[in-house]
């Protein structure tokens, strides 16, 4: 496992992979950082994949609406995660929805009765890849700004740099 780092707006950025793929994007002292990882992770600064993310992070902070499907990514979650981490993967730039919505989609997608929003909210919040994979865009169905594990101030400005109009939403400082 390779690792590198990267400066934002939101913070300093780690990033890991395999050599091919990334597997994981914390944002420095989040919620859950370098969650599920064991291996020893080694410096590298020059991996294909590295230089290709850092690019997209770059066109992404100075407000670019860029699409993730020309990223390799490889989150490592449940397979109940992981269709939660799809449906944020096809939430779009400057966009939001609901842990509420997700559910909806989930109970669908799975065949399933219901699906509770609390469930979901703990499948966002352990989304290893944060930013690229848009858990940021995730509210509550108040129009809340709850549950980011990078916390509060660094989903406001992710979400202020995809020009959202902050006065629809409510939050705590």
């Amino acid at each position: 496992m390779y690792k590198t780092n990267y400066d934002s707006p939101v913070g300093q950025l780690l990033l890991t992979s395999d050599g091919e793929s990334l597997t994981s994007l914390w944002i420095k002292n989040q919620k859950y950082y370098l969650y599920k990882i064991d291996d020893e992770l080694i410096d590298n600064d020059d991996l294909e994949i590295f230089n290709q993310v850092k690019s997209w992070l770059d066109k992404y902070f100075n407000g670019e609406k860029i699409a993730i499907n020309n990223l390799k990514l490889k989150p490592q979650g449940t397979k109940f995660q992981k269709e939660v981490w799809k449906i944020l993967c096809n939430i779009p730039y400057g966009e939001t929805i609901t842990y509420k919505d997700i559910a909806n989609k989930i109970t669908k997608n799975l065949r399933k009765d219901k699906m509770s929003a609390q469930a979901v909210g703990g499948a966002v919040g352990h989304n290893p890849i944060s930013i690229i994979i848009p858990c940021h865009r995730v509210v509550g169905t108040n129009g809340n700004l709850t549950g980011y594990a990078g916390g509060i101030d660094k989903k406001i400005r992710l979400l202020q740099i995809e020009g959202h109009d902050m006065t629809k939403f409510s939050y705590k400082n």
